[in-house]
């Protein structure tokens, strides 16, 4: 077996396909494999499968797995045909996909290489390629595995900002809560209404009808836009989120008393910021096997200061998720709301009228069972690749690096 018949056949070359010549540079450790067809070859026409003349040549050239180290390029001049309404149409060849410079192997590994690299630069350096070449790779292989995307099964979404640049750059993140297969399905600057109109409308319309219910916080903006675009859907705001609002709250009340505190002399709040932040399974965790520890935070949880009534609304509001129904979790919150009215913290009933004002989107969990856990979980992920590529200089950038790591697409070539 020669050099061109090798090449024929780890390309799989087949009839009118054939390796005209093969070049080997070995000071510059390059192979060019030139790959050509049969003469006096007929391709068929694209539309009525009549068999066509070649009109005229375009010559190309693709980057190729490495034979034995040495970089290796295909170069053909490819065939076109002159169609009956007078366009030009160029021969798909069969190593590549159209308008590519790579072939469909070497993509594939490339593809795998940058899933598995820490950043696009350590994956360029890898491959061989300038930055640029592999950013194009990426974004290929995004548009290819939006293309085929399944979303039949798409019930519940979740909606989040993540912040994508310095300062106040944001993205409204749309996700798939499926709990088996949790993905995202799209990314769009800003965190308007307008910006989530704009990327729950990325769904067909089909897609669209069939969603049940969307996990958020409380922002204005997307429930407008869930009214607007998913008028069947729920609205249900996300536990972590109400976590989150009732943990700010007991850190207001914890820095206002601290310092009053200070100035008696008290020191019983230093160095406790983070303790009262805590789930109590959590916090159990992290005070560890010492019995002192945990003494001693239990006598100051039970002591009558402030940050500690603050943080028993703020267990006491945790049983809320735990109610078996709607009519349960309704009338346990409305005694819950009281009793955070009556406690005289101003931080916890500001966040007590909040959750009141949003009661129907609290009470939409019950019926949905769904929470923006998976969105928080992914969006570590983000922060994990803005990490990496120590941040990103343009928004398209950003959304390639997430729908190509975080949304479980078929992105190899076929």
């Amino acid at each position: 077996m020669n050099e061109c018949e090798f090449y024929r056949v780890v390309l799989g070359l087949r009839e009118p396909w054939e390796v005209k010549a093969v070049q080997v540079d070995v000071p510059e450790e390059k192979v060019e494999v030139t790959v050509g067809y049969k003469e006096g070859t007929l391709w068929a026409c694209p539309e009525s499968q009549e068999r066509l003349p070649v009109h005229d040549h375009v010559e190309r050239r693709w980057r190729h797995l490495d034979t034995c180290q040495f970089v290796t390029e295909l170069v053909c001049r490819v065939p076109r045909l002159r169609l009956s309404d007078g366009r030009v149409w160029t021969v798909p060849v069969p190593w590549a996909e159209a308008r590519s410079r790579f072939t469909s192997l070497f993509e594939q590994m490339a593809i795998s290489v940058l899933l598995g690299a820490r950043s696009l630069k350590t994956a360029a350096e890898w491959l061989r390629l300038d930055w640029s070449a592999v950013d194009r790779i990426m974004k290929r292989a995004v548009e290819r595995g939006l293309s085929r995307r399944s979303l039949e099964e798409l019930r519940h979404l979740g909606l989040d900002e993540k912040s994508f640049l310095r300062g106040q750059s944001y993205a409204t993140v749309m996700v798939d809560l499926d709990p088996e297969a949790p993905r995202v399905l799209e990314v769009v600057e800003g965190r308007s209404t307008a910006s989530a109109n704009a990327v729950l409308a990325t769904l067909p319309p089909a897609q669209r009808a069939q969603i049940e219910a969307v996990a958020m916080d409380m922002s204005a903006p997307y429930q407008a836009a869930v009214a607007e675009v998913l008028p069947q859907a729920a609205v249900v705001h996300d536990k972590f989120h109400v976590s989150k609002l009732m943990g700010e709250a007991v850190d207001q009340v914890r820095r206002g008393e601290h310092k009053r505190l200070l100035g008696q002399g008290d020191e019983r709040l230093k160095g406790t910021r983070y303790v009262w932040l805590y789930h109590p399974d959590e916090l159990m965790a992290r005070l560890g096997d010492d019995p002192a520890r945990h003494e001693a935070f239990e006598a100051l949880a039970l002591s009558n200061i402030q940050t500690a009534r603050a943080y028993y609304h703020r267990l006491q509001l945790l049983e809320f998720w735990e109610q078996p129904d709607i009519e349960e979790a309704q009338r346990f919150f409305l005694h819950w709301y009281q009793e955070a009215q009556r406690c005289r913290l101003d931080p916890v009933k500001k966040v007590a009228t909040t959750l009141k004002e949003h009661l129907l989107g609290l009470l939409q969990y019950f019926k949905h069972r769904i929470t923006n856990a998976v969105t928080e979980a992914l969006n570590g992920s983000i922060q994990a690749l803005k990490a990496n590529a120590r941040g990103f200089r343009s928004f398209a950038n950003f959304r390639t690096r997430i729908l190509f790591f975080l949304g479980k697409l078929n992105l190899q070539p076929l």
